[in-house]
């Protein structure tokens, strides 16, 4: 229930209200429904540099960033005219543009270990064609993933998922045969040991692996950088593919995402969220050996009416070639560990088991106080802290995604002056709280 110290969200309400009568769930995106933090969701109007507005002009500092693409904060004004220019020419083709040569030459110009790459139109769609790619170049069948890791709402890697699965209590989905299931094998994540003796004794049905080298969809489960790099000692002495799902990780830790932040070449990567620089893009890229298994050069089908749009092309050509100048990534970094020593400081002298944790511009709240959390088992089920503190946010006119199993992110938008502003109402919050 809200209580009358809430925000006004009259005309969030009239909205979900109508928007019940045509989407399961009054939603697109599970999540997004409001239902583990209670309350109605939010209906956001507009958005400028750090800020979000919704439909009762309600002013939001936004950590949620469209769940991560927006590194450079809303309505940034070169990616804006960029889409703008674009749109002049019309919005599809369904044909070749050299927009999309142009985006790709910055991605593979700038990531030395892979020689071509095919745009889609999702991080799902990315994971999708991967998995199809690994099997087709192999002639093998069945993948491996990890519990928690997130790979999109692609049947086979619906098992043991990521945050919008958890937040509803599940470890699949309705609908996935169990056969597709018995194609998967599922290992807990930072255990070298089973690693090792599964990689071994499937090796021979083994196409692929599949991992967010960052897992960052089941909250942040930083690795032991010896299992990442066992994982691809291993991969490769047993012939089987390594796929970094770097859809959140990608263009967000550095330019050539965890691949470069951790020095470990996968096989086969999947990228997303800030290519498209806030519109749907997705893409998976290799060498040229394994590509040229992808049609119309070899066996493996895969298309989509919409891949390389050159609306959102435009966009992520502006995106990326700011990401690609000087010292962007360190600034990401150096105020992103402002923002977190920041709170922290304070939740360790209010002694509160909170502990933000996080890698690039990208944050977590942990509440197991010191307890270093690797693998989803360890998440403490129980959010009833993250609702208390979602809604005082809220309050307060602070936006993070609603659920305590999601991550947040720092934006080039969120310059010092507007994360002190965050700074002191996350402590409040937190205060509150305890």
């Amino acid at each position: 229930m809200e209580s009358k110290t809430d925000i006004n969200r009259d005309n969030s309400k009239v909205l979900f209200g109508k928007a019940k009568n045509y989407f399961p769930g009054g939603v697109n995106s599970p999540v997004r429904a409001f239902r583990s933090v209670g309350g109605t969701p939010l209906f956001i109007k507009k958005g400028d540099g750090p800020y979000i507005w919704d439909e009762d002009d309600n002013k939001f500092i936004d950590f949620c960033c469209s769940w991560g693409p927006l590194i450079l904060g809303h309505n940034n004004q070169k990616v804006k005219q960029k889409v703008l220019a674009a749109l002049e020419n019309g919005s599809s083709f369904g044909a070749p543009t050299k927009l999309e040569n142009e985006l790709a030459e910055i991605i593979l110009s700038r990531i030395p270990f892979i020689d071509k790459i095919r745009f889609v139109s999702s991080g799902t769609e990315a994971v999708m064609s991967a998995i199809r790619l690994a099997r087709g170049h192999t002639g093998k069948d069945k993948i491996l993933k990890f519990e928690g890791c997130y790979h999109g709402h692609v049947d086979s890697l619906l098992v043991k998922a990521g945050s919008g699965l958890a937040t509803f209590g599940a470890s699949s989905s309705a609908g996935v045969p169990e056969s597709f299931a018995n194609e998967t094998l599922v290992l807990p994540l930072n255990n070298s040991e089973l690693l090792y003796e599964t990689l071994k004794k499937h090796q021979d049905d083994l196409s692929c692996v599949i991992i967010e080298p960052i897992p960052a969809n089941n909250g942040l489960l930083l690795q032991d950088l010896n299992f990442l790099k066992d994982l691809r000692k291993w991969c490769t002495e047993f012939s089987i593919l390594l796929i970094f799902d770097e859809v959140i990780s990608g263009f967000r830790v550095a330019f050539g995402g965890a691949a470069e932040h951790y020095g470990i070449i996968p096989d086969i990567v999947t990228y997303g969220k800030i290519i498209g620089g806030g519109l749907p893009v997705g893409a998976y890229a290799s060498s040229n050996e394994i590509m040229s298994s992808v049609s119309p050069e070899g066996p493996v089908y895969q298309a989509g009416t919409l891949s390389g749009n050159p609306v959102a092309m435009s966009a992520g050509i502006a995106q990326l070639k700011e990401c690609s100048s000087k010292d962007f990534y360190l600034n990401q970094q150096e105020r992103t560990n402002y923002f977190v020593d920041s709170i922290n400081d304070f939740c360790t002298s209010k002694n509160c088991p909170i502990e933000i944790v996080s890698v690039g511009s990208i944050f977590w709240f942990s509440f197991a106080g010191n307890k270093k959390i690797q693998s989803a088992d360890q998440i403490d089920s129980d959010m009833n802290v993250f609702n208390k503190l979602h809604k005082l946010l809220l309050n307060k006119g602070v936006y993070i995604g609603p659920s305590g199993y999601e991550v947040g992110f720092i934006s080039n938008a969120h310059t010092k002056e507007v994360l002190d502003k965050a700074i002191e109402l996350f402590c409040k919050a937190i205060d509150e709280v305890y």
